[in-house]
């Protein structure tokens, strides 16, 4: 039976009841429904709106119905329109007519926002919770790597010495704001729109702070109108979830570079990586690839927030049945990604010996020549050139600038000395790297520390 069925003589199209459904999708907040019933049924009670003993009987039986569909005892009926009109039928058919007297001062439309705002600001939690299990991960990495020489890159070209430390701090920093929007996005959904009505509120005399109160809420929505139509905090969520999922996305290709045969920088653990039905050889690093492809689809239920909701007029409208599988996909796989991805930074095995080597034969140190020749007065221009020169000879004979013999630079400037060597050898490249969040191990400690001291972690 539909809650709404009394205006109408017909029953409703078969197929359109089924295109009208949404319980496939809002089952999944029975907890919240109840929960926000409960709230709603106590403070009818309270305020005299309803008779204490029907609100005593209303929540013991909504109780009821929450455990017997968190033991299995009860299902969910796929047949019902959304998972508050189940929740209500059940409730009735349990405790009789005092069940019908839930409904009262309330509206689907405040329901459902009171829903989607607890069931969000729970799921949001669990990716705070989960973004901060990945930056632990990468940062305890990071200590062990903190000497591990390894090229920086740009347009994915050999460019300056760094540590495998302050690549991955890198993102840890990333991560740290993710957290930070989390949070706030978490407060600002935080606020109650129960006893918003349909869109005006109503005349019984209700105590929406009390509500707000019993969920946790901050408090009350402040307009009714806006309480019944807001969608920002689902927008604001996803956004979350996209930027999430574009740095799980660049951390997933680098993991794919570094494990390469071109690279051989790290390798996966066996049991996060696939082989081939055909090449025995192979060691895929299909996670990735996979948590790649996923961004994509984050990224897309944001964009099916944004143009749902960017003409609507106010206040509810039915389009809005259209937040809760955008929103929900992008939670769901923003949290599957997290969960697979630190495990698998957890175990993977590095070579510095091989990043210590592919940084050598990138002239990474080129930089660094070229300062010693500025700090012994020569211009930067000149400096660059002379240098730039030495790489190209280098590149001729299949050498490194380390290699040089010294004649071979006092032939390009009688400037280089015998310390020249100390000045591009590659660990003193990056030692001397030691501004404030640069890559010179001492400035890497700090960066941890501080870090670690922020999110105490």
């Amino acid at each position: 039976m539909k809650l709404w069925q009394g205006r109408f003589e017909k029953e409703l199209n078969e197929e359109v009841s089924d295109f009208n459904s949404s319980i496939a999708f809002d089952h999944v907040m029975f907890r919240e429904d109840i929960a926000g019933s409960v709230a709603h049924a106590q403070m009818l009670a309270m305020q005299g709106i309803i008779p204490p003993e029907d609100g005593k009987r209303i929540v013991v039986g909504l109780q009821g119905i929450l455990e017997d569909l968190e033991s299995g005892l009860l299902a969910i009926d796929p047949t019902a329109e959304d998972i508050h009109t189940f929740v209500e039928q059940v409730l009735t058919e349990r405790i009789g007519e005092a069940g019908k007297r839930l409904h009262t001062a309330r509206s689907r439309n405040d329901q459902v926002a009171t829903d989607l705002r607890l069931y969000l600001r729970g799921r949001t939690a669990a990716l705070i919770t989960e973004v901060r299990r990945l930056a632990t991960a990468l940062v305890e990495l990071a200590e062990a790597h903190v000497d591990t020489v390894m090229p920086g890159y740009t347009h994915l070209q050999v460019a300056q010495p760094i540590t495998f430390a302050h690549h991955l701090m890198a993102y840890a920093q990333m991560l740290a704001r993710d957290l930070s929007r989390l949070e706030d996005c978490q407060n600002r959904m935080n606020e109650s729109p129960l006893g918003a009505g349909a869109l005006a509120g109503t005349t019984h005399p209700i105590d929406r702070a009390m509500t707000a109160a019993a969920l946790g809420f901050a408090a009350p929505c402040a307009n009714s109108m806006d309480a019944v139509s807001d969608r920002d905090f689902c927008v604001e969520l996803a956004a979350c979830t996209a930027l999430i999922m574009g740095h799980l996305s660049r951390l997933s290709e680098e993991v794919v570079l570094w494990c390469s045969s071109a690279y051989r920088f790290i390798e996966l653990d066996d049991a996060f990586a696939t082989g081939s039905s055909i090449m025995p050889q192979k060691k895929n690093p299909d996670i990735t690839e996979l948590v790649r492809g996923k961004s994509g689809r984050v990224t897309g239920d944001l964009v099916t927030l944004l143009t749902m909701l960017k003409a609507l007029p106010m206040a509810y409208n039915k389009d809005m049945q259209e937040d809760k599988p955008a929103v929900f996909d992008a939670v769901d796989q923003t949290l599957a990604c997290l969960r697979a991805v630190t495990p698998m930074m957890q175990t993977i095995t590095v070579h510095p010996g091989n990043m210590r080597q592919a940084a050598a034969k990138g002239f990474i140190n080129a930089t660094d020549c070229a300062d010693y020749l500025v700090k012994k007065g020569m211009p930067f221009r000149d400096a660059y050139k002379i240098t730039g020169a030495l790489v190209a000879r280098c590149v001729k004979v299949g050498g490194t600038l380390e290699a040089l013999p010294l004649e071979v630079f006092r032939e390009a400037s009688e400037m280089f000395g015998p310390d020249v060597y100390d000045a591009i050898d590659l660990g003193a490249c990056v030692a001397q790297r030691c501004s404030e969040g640069g890559p010179a191990p001492t400035a890497v400690r700090k960066q941890i520390a501080a870090y670690r001291q922020k999110l105490a972690i």
